[in-house]
């Protein structure tokens, strides 16, 4: 197809073909956005989990909890949303962390989803604008044979076929936008599954290792009291 009948389509798609197209783009630019928000997005969590976990485990939960503030990680969000319910719940033996990660781990998967919707969107309803397209434009060809055949024309299938033909560019183009935006919208539900299964992961152990320091944690130590001495005789 050379671009002059390229052009000739647009201009016979009129506002139908427009939308479409602009739907195109908007598909395009949120799957490139999501691309770059999550890029890295597991192997920095994991890095940064083993940070945390390797000062938990030598009993550092300072160290721990400024690695997290320092992160860019996602996970980082859910680390110090423990931390900050362990320092309130330490002498109750660290109840209630489990809640405030897997909240905190909730509000991420939001974050990380974002504007996925349009994906969605855009792949359930360009193929009736299509189809809508398609329709009007066999109407109009329809509404032209009819003048045709008013001005003395023959009527033959002639005067239509070529104006049919057109009007289905409309549902090939819905439909190959609608393409584009599933498959998009399919690859970002799948990558996000496994980043929610690992940021869950993560959560889980880092929440087992910070309830062992609110229990068993070192104490504070305890001021040196002063021993009686027996009086000099």
């Amino acid at each position: 197809m050379s671009l002059n009948d390229l052009l000739h389509y647009l201009r016979l798609g009129g506002v139908t073909l427009a939308l479409l197209l602009g739907a195109s783009v908007v598909a395009l630019g949120v799957a490139i956005e999501r691309l770059i928000a999550l890029w890295g997005v597991s192997e920095r969590s994991r890095n940064l989990g083993e940070i945390v976990q390797k000062h938990l485990l030598r009993g550092d939960v300072a160290a721990a909890r400024t690695a997290a503030e320092r992160s860019d990680a996602v996970a980082a969000d859910i680390f110090l949303a423990g931390f900050d319910r362990w320092e309130r719940s330490r002498s109750t033996g660290g109840n209630g962390i489990e809640s405030a990660v897997e909240r905190e781990r909730a509000q991420v998967g939001l974050k990380l989803r974002r504007n996925l919707w349009l994906l969605a969107t855009i792949g359930s309803t360009t193929p009736f604008v299509g189809l809508f397209g398609t329709v009007a434009g066999i109407m109009r060809s329809f509404k032209d044979l009819g003048v045709d055949v008013e001005a003395g024309g023959t009527g033959g299938s002639a005067a239509v076929m070529t104006g049919i033909s057109e009007a289905l560019v409309a549902t090939a183009v819905g439909i190959l936008v609608a393409v584009q935006a599933m498959v998009f919208y399919n690859y970002f539900q799948a990558r996000l599954s496994r980043v929610l299964v690992e940021l869950r992961l993560l959560g889980d152990e880092f929440v087992e290792i910070l309830k062992e320091r609110a229990v068993g944690g070192p104490l504070p130590e305890a001021t040196p009291s002063r021993e009686s001495t027996p009086p000099t005789p």
